[in-house]
C-alpha cells in the first residue's frame, strides 16, 4: 500500500513594508496614562485596520464613510477638549496664577503612528493631559473644589474611553461584514502581511499600580 504524498506547505508570503512614525511624548497625568493603558493598543489596531486592512478587502466608498465619521468623532471631541482647556485657562489667569505642577511619576509614551488617525487620537490624548494639567493647578491653588476636580477629571477621561470603544465597535461591524461577504481569507493574509498582530503598538512604563 502506498503512502499518501504530504501536503505541500503553503509559501511564506512576504511582510509589508509600510510606513511609521516612531513618537515619544512624557504623559503627566493620571487620567491620560488611564486613556492609554486601557483603550490604546485595542484602538490603534482597530484605526489601522479601518485605515488600511478593510481598505484592500472591502468597498472603497464604505471604507471612506467609515474613516470620515471616525476623524469626525475625533475632531468633534478635540474640539471639546480645547475649549474646557481654553476655559480652565482664562480661569487661571484671572486668578493671577502663573505655576504648574510637576508630576510623581510622569510616564514616557512611545507611539507608532502607522495611519493619520492614530495621529490624530494620540493628540487627542496629549490634549487630555495638558487639560488635566490646567485642571490640577487650579485644583491645587483651590480655585476650583477637590469634588469638582474628581469629577471633571472622570468624566474627560470616560470621554476619550468612550470614544475609543465606539471605534472598535465600528471596526469590528465592518470587520464581520468581511467575513460574512467571503473575504475571511482575505483579511487573514492582509493582517498578517501587515504585522497587524504586533503592530502598531505603544510602550508605557506600566510599574505604579491601576486604582
Amino acid at each position: 500500500m502506498s503512502e499518501a504524498a504530504p501536503s505541500p506547505k503553503p509559501a511564506t508570503r512576504r511582510a509589508i513594508s509600510r510606513p511609521i512614525f516612531e513618537r515619544m511624548f512624557s504623559i503627566n497625568s493620571e487620567q491620560a496614562i488611564r486613556v492609554i493603558r486601557d483603550s490604546y493598543h485595542r484602538l490603534m489596531v482597530s484605526l489601522y485596520a479601518i485605515d488600511v486592512i478593510l481598505r484592500i478587502i472591502g468597498r472603497e466608498e464604505t471604507v471612506d464613510e467609515i474613516e470620515s465619521l471616525v476623524s469626525q468623532m475625533i475632531t468633534e471631541c478635540a474640539e471639546q477638549l480645547h475649549q474646557e482647556k481654553m476655559r480652565l485657562e482664562k480661569l487661571k489667569a484671572d486668578n493671577g496664577i502663573n505655576e504648574t505642577p510637576t508630576y510623581t511619576h510622569p510616564r514616557e509614551f512611545v507611539a507608532k503612528i502607522a495611519s493619520p488617525q492614530i495621529a490624530q487620537f494620540v493628540e487627542l490624548i496629549r490634549l487630555l493631559d495638558q487639560l488635566m494639567i490646567v485642571m490640577d493647578t487650579l485644583w491645587l491653588c483651590q480655585v476650583i473644589s477637590n469634588k469638582h476636580c474628581i469629577a471633571a477629571r472622570l468624566e474627560w477621561q470616560q470621554r476619550l474611553q468612550r470614544l475609543a470603544n465606539k471605534i472598535v465597535t465600528m471596526e469590528r461591524h465592518a470587520h464581520q461584514a468581511a467575513y460574512e461577504q467571503g473575504h475571511g481569507e482575505e483579511v487573514r493574509l492582509a493582517r498578517q502581511e501587515s504585522g497587524l498582530n504586533v503592530e502598531p503598538q505603544s510602550s508605557l512604563d506600566t510599574d505604579a499600580p491601576k486604582e
